[in-house]
């Protein structure tokens, strides 16, 4: 399994100058439910902790960071995006750590993009009903800590899109790394791939038009009619963040020190294969690791201005996490998330979420 982990992250990587940044190709590809990252937690990133994200979120930016697991744990989460759009982004997940270095983990990402009015070209003003389309893809994760220093993950993803009578099917890979060093484990890289996969195509019923044909004799002739292949919004993410430890030091076991305040920098670059490259910086402050604060930018070209924006996002996020412990020896915790995206329109993503670690 570690040869197959190491080849599949290898090649996967070396296809990232495939998928280099391309503005041209904006629009161009479909199935972008997989970039919205509903998790409460790292969406106060923005998404952009590569090379710190750690447990059953790290599926959505970088698969490496659920190799970090403890034993079991459990993850739900809810997200208003945009709000007044009437569009929620619900994530629930279960991570297993087995044979102490590696964990396996499975996740569900739905839509809720509520009831939408049927229409028909006969009858554009609807009153014929309406219909709820349906988004969801499903991740299975395998992560493992090749050293103390390097953990790698893989997750497969099956994504459906379904509209009324029509759906369209595909599959998709993610694959990362990260690296951790220093003289307190507190210098992080991060790398990762993620979306590439099958292009996708809808098919179905809906499709087909009835045409009325007149010749000796009428009758009803249904014809076909072909969608369009679309790919998937392939992206490139790096990363790297510093710990700084404050406080005053406590022997937890000989030779081995805790302080109780953690402040982390972090910088991220995401190549976009569909899209303007982003890059930002964040930071996090920790109170013993029960109380974390959290905010951070992320740029893009032309967001600045009016004339040349083509994201609702201002590139502001901010966030916290209360993560109580349920047993003296914290091996058992019971943490709750928020997160806040803040838009040019709209009244901001906010998102929130619970996380049971056993």
């Amino acid at each position: 399994m570690k040869k197959i982990l190491t080849i599949l992250i290898t090649a996967v990587l070396l296809g990232s100058n495939v998928f280099a940044g391309n503005p041209d190709r904006r629009g161009e590809a479909g199935a972008y439910e997989l970039l919205m990252n509903g998790w409460a937690r790292s969406s106060g990133f923005w998404s952009m902790n590569t090379a710190g994200v750690k447990g059953i979120e790290a599926e959505r930016i970088n698969p490496a960071g659920i190799g970090f697991t403890q034993k079991t744990e459990i993850a739900a989460a809810y997200t208003l995006w945009l709000q007044g759009s009437g569009v929620g982004v619900a994530h629930v997940g279960v991570a297993q750590q087995f044979k102490e270095t590696n964990v396996i983990a499975l996740s569900i990402q739905a839509l809720n993009l509520g009831a939408i009015e049927r229409t028909t070209t006969e009858s554009p003003e609807g009153g014929l009903g309406t219909y709820k389309p349906t988004f969801i893809n499903i991740g299975l994760t395998y992560a493992k800590k090749f050293s103390n220093s390097i953990t790698g993950g893989v997750t497969f993803r099956m994504v459906n899109e379904g509209l009324g009578n029509i759906n369209a099917f595909g599959f998709a890979i993610d694959a990362g790394l990260q690296y951790v060093t220093g003289p307190k484990d507190n210098i992080h890289f991060g790398v990762s791939l993620r979306n590439v996969g099958t292009p996708m195509k809808f098919r179905g019923d809906a499709l087909g038009t009835s045409q009325q044909i007149i010749s000796s004799t009428t009758y009803q002739l249904t014809v076909d009619n072909k969608a369009n292949k679309f790919e998937l919004p392939t992206q490139l993410n790096i990363g790297a963040a510093y710990d700084f430890w404050m406080g005053k030091k406590k022997e937890v076991s000989p030779k081995v020190y805790k302080q109780d305040y953690r402040l982390t920098a972090l910088a991220n670059f995401t190549s976009n294969a569909f899209g303007y490259d982003n890059y930002g910086v964040g930071l996090e402050f920790g109170w013993k690791e029960m109380l974390m604060l959290r905010a951070a930018y992320r740029f893009e070209t032309g967001q600045f201005k009016k004339a040349t924006s083509l994201n609702v996002y201002n590139g502001f996020a901010a966030g916290f996490t209360f993560d109580a412990p349920l047993k003296k020896d914290g091996s058992t915790r019971l943490g709750i998330d928020y997160s806040f995206r803040m838009t040019t329109t709209y009244a901001g993503t906010h998102g929130i979420g619970l996380h049971f670690n056993l």
